[in-house]
């Protein structure tokens, strides 16, 4: 993607952020000057934080919870920035929160996944940073449309910012499950895969929604080589204004961070390098093979889709279709492969069968 090619990543912003991962921590939201300071000097304790994260303004889902302390929590950001010489982010939603944040030195801006939700919010966010040297994380929106994040980015990146980088924090699920968010990692990655350039900060606090699932969330995110970590600290979280139950203790994150495995994209040793290329060859191979097969398969479909047109028979045969998903999952557990998966695929290839149907039907 061609605005991929001028994106600077995270690691070149300041000379701060040089190591990998960055590391972003800090309460959810400013409560109290006390709040705010001592929580930056505990975390700038733990000796591996580069950012302080606060929000300053909070839109919660009903007006009824605090929603933030406004323009003085920036005092107290800046006053907890001169005594750790931490970086500071805040989160922005509008052009006046832009304005102050800009007022008060704020380092770093980031844009939240219900306003990256909406392109008139972004657009008004862009135009009032045009011309603006200052970096931009950007999180993804509240569902797993990647086309809505994708645009957010190019349009600030269109005005001329691009210092960019985007936070993962998962996404609003359909149904109740253990955690907050569903990550939905094949969409990060995807990004990826359009921004080479981009640096992707992954928030395992908003994934987890519980402090219990933190840490399980951050390796994982580490071994899918994202470029940081985004993770809520408060020095009480039990009284904590704002979703006290993600956010853990300034020593308990040190903790955690010791913890973390960082593993490398990449190998200097010659058996590891000589060894992965056999098995990518072999996985090439055996891809090329289910393509082949696939496509076997389709022609097979678009054969059958003339004898039901001639036949007036119908495209969905349902007695068949659950014939189908039950022999293959089955078939599939004897061999270790895992029901989800299984049951995925097949349900892919059935939409393009009937979909091929369909065309034979209707031409």
């Amino acid at each position: 993607m061609e605005t991929s090619q001028n994106i600077i990543p995270i690691n070149k912003w300041f000379k701060q952020l040089n190591n990998k991962p960055v590391i972003i921590s800090g309460p959810c939201s400013a409560e109290t000057e006390n709040q705010l300071v001592e929580t930056a000097k505990a975390i700038k304790n733990t000796g591996e934080v580069q950012v302080f994260r606060a929000g300053i303004w909070k839109p919660r889902t009903r007006p009824v919870n605090f929603e933030g302390v406004g323009e003085k929590g920036l005092i107290w950001l800046k006053n907890a920035k001169e005594q750790t010489d931490l970086l500071t982010t805040v989160e922005v939603a509008t052009p006046e929160h832009v304005e102050k944040c800009l007022k008060y030195g704020v380092d770093i801006l980031w844009i939240g996944a219900r306003t990256t939700s909406n392109p008139f919010s972004i657009s008004e966010l862009a135009q009032a940073l045009k011309g603006v040297d200052i970096p931009v994380m950007i999180k993804n929106p509240i569902n797993p449309d990647i086309n809505l994040w994708i645009g957010a980015i190019e349009r600030f990146n269109k005005i001329g910012i691009n210092k960019l980088a985007a936070i993962h924090r998962g996404f609003f699920p359909f149904e109740l499950t253990s955690l907050r968010n569903i990550p939905k990692w094949e969409v990060p990655i995807e990004l990826k895969r359009n921004f080479h350039n981009l640096s992707i900060i992954c928030d395992p606090s908003h994934i987890a929604g519980k402090q219990k699932y933190i840490y399980e969330i951050s390796q994982k995110a580490l071994d899918l080589d994202m470029d940081g970590l985004m993770i809520e600290s408060h020095i009480n979280p039990a009284e904590a204004l704002t979703d006290s139950n993600q956010q853990i203790l300034p020593e308990e994150l040190k903790s955690m961070l010791d913890s973390l495995v960082v593993r490398t994209p990449v190998s200097n040793n010659f058996n590891f390098i000589n060894s992965i290329e056999k098995y990518r060859e072999q996985i090439d191979s055996i891809d090329t093979q289910l393509i082949e097969l696939l496509a076997q398969r389709m022609e097979i479909v678009k054969q059958i889709g003339v004898y039901k047109k001639n036949n007036d028979v119908t495209i969905l045969q349902l007695a068949r279709w659950e014939k189908i998903i039950n022999s293959r999952i089955k078939f599939g557990l004897k061999h270790g492969l895992s029901k989800n998966l299984i049951k995925k695929i097949m349900q892919l290839i059935h939409k393009e069968s009937i979909q091929k149907q369909d065309d034979i039907m209707n031409n």
